[in-house]
């Protein structure tokens, strides 16, 4: 979508979060403090959007100028949070993969991994067999130090790993954010990956002969993950380092983003329950806070969202991919004329914010193109209100 600023004659403006990238109020390292990580919010953030696009605006000469907020993922949320909280900034806002509706007891615990697993079960029911045997073996083998020995071998760790818990958080992650960016087309977003990457995985699981060892399969399907460019010679599978810059996540899952998971016995994960206690007590110990379950829905609503935002909410387009197992928290159904839900079936995590590639389906550039078509009648409708007022 960032494509279409051009056609629109608009400038485009990108929003660091505070406490992400260079966008560090205190300085480095903060995360260890709950003093200066009390400034880390979403509240604090959209104010902080509020402020500079106004600051902006004025600063440009244009102050009755539309803005329209883009977001995708957390962005997402921030994006359809922004437009209800700030109208008078923002006069419209595309909301990507925004999980607004996986709080509290909105959307089902289990929805996040039931997708994820459907989305490897449907392109085989072997691959998402061999994918639920392995922890199980895992467990097994990894049960003592020699078991630990040789699966880091398999593996190929840079160092012997301490727990088969290790190893399975390390296939988890693999499987679990592959589903997540299944785009069409290659991406490098949260790693280097081929187009369809769920697809790609499940090939390898398959190519395998009858008999051979699930590990081996599991190993292999998620390498193409981690070393699809094939330059990895070994694997951190231990460690605390943030590949994908989420520091400042875990603080905000401590305090206002608690988002009940659950693990189903039709998952290809292991069954695995969600309980509030030990949360907060890990969180205390960690950062020394405790999580406000309800604070989201408090702060922002969700529940009955159709009702609610019917009478009062306008112009936000919540896009989503079913491929995408965060789709499953987002609003999949129109609220109103002007609050529209853009579903695609083979869609994955805000597939439609990606630049556009000339391999692009055609359901991609279906989608883009009606976007568009909305946000043109937003502004369309903002300029004529403004040229009335003026009269």
């Amino acid at each position: 979508m960032f494509d279409i600023a051009p056609e629109f004659g608009a400038l485009l403006v990108f929003i660091e979060h505070r406490f992400y990238g260079e966008s560090m109020p205190f300085g480095d390292g903060p995360y260890s403090s709950p003093d200066t990580l009390g400034y880390l919010t979403s509240t604090q953030a959209l104010a902080d959007f509020a402020v500079l696009i106004t600051s902006l605006k004025q600063n440009l000469s244009a102050v009755d100028a539309p803005v329209v907020v883009f977001g995708g993922s957390y962005g997402g949320m921030l994006a359809a949070w922004f437009r209800l909280k700030y109208p008078h900034v923002a006069m419209g806002a595309v909301a990507s993969s925004a999980p607004i509706l996986q709080f509290d007891d909105i959307t089902p615990w289990s929805s996040f991994y039931d997708a994820v697993s459907q989305d490897f079960k449907s392109e085989s029911p072997n691959c998402f067999s061999v994918i639920k045997a392995v922890w199980d073996v895992l467990d097994d083998r990894g049960f003592n130090h020699t078991g630990l020995l040789e699966l880091s071998k398999t593996f190929r760790a840079c160092k012997t790993v301490q727990s088969a818990d290790s190893l399975s958080n390390w296939l988890w992650n693999a499987f679990t954010y592959t589903a997540m960016v299944d785009y069409p087309t290659p991406a490098n977003f949260m790693m280097n990956l081929p187009a369809y990457p769920v697809k790609e995985m499940c090939k390898i699981i398959d190519s395998f002969p009858a008999g051979a060892d699930v590990v081996d399969k599991a190993f292999a399907a998620a390498s193409l993950y981690y070393n699809y460019t094939g330059d990895q010679k070994c694997f951190q599978v231990e460690g605390d380092d943030d590949p994908h810059d989420l520091d400042g996540w875990g603080w905000q899952a401590c305090t206002e983003m608690v988002m009940p998971m659950t693990v189903s016995n039709e998952s290809m994960f292991p069954p695995d329950s969600f309980n509030y206690e030990n949360m907060s007590e890990d969180c205390l110990l960690y950062y020394g806070v405790r999580p406000r379950m309800h604070w989201i829905t408090t702060e922002y609503g969700g529940h009955k969202i159709d009702k609610v935002l019917k009478k009062f909410g306008s112009n936000i387009i919540f896009s989503n991919g079913m491929r995408d197992p965060w789709s499953r928290g987002g609003v999949l159904k129109n609220i109103s004329s002007s609050i529209i839900a853009l579903v695609t079936e083979k869609g994955a995590h805000h597939l439609d914010l990606r630049s556009a590639t000339k391999d692009d389906p055609d359901w991609v550039v279906e989608q883009r193109r009606q976007e568009v078509e909305i946000i043109r009648g937003w502004i369309d409708q903002y300029n004529k209100d403004i040229e009335q007022m003026w009269q």
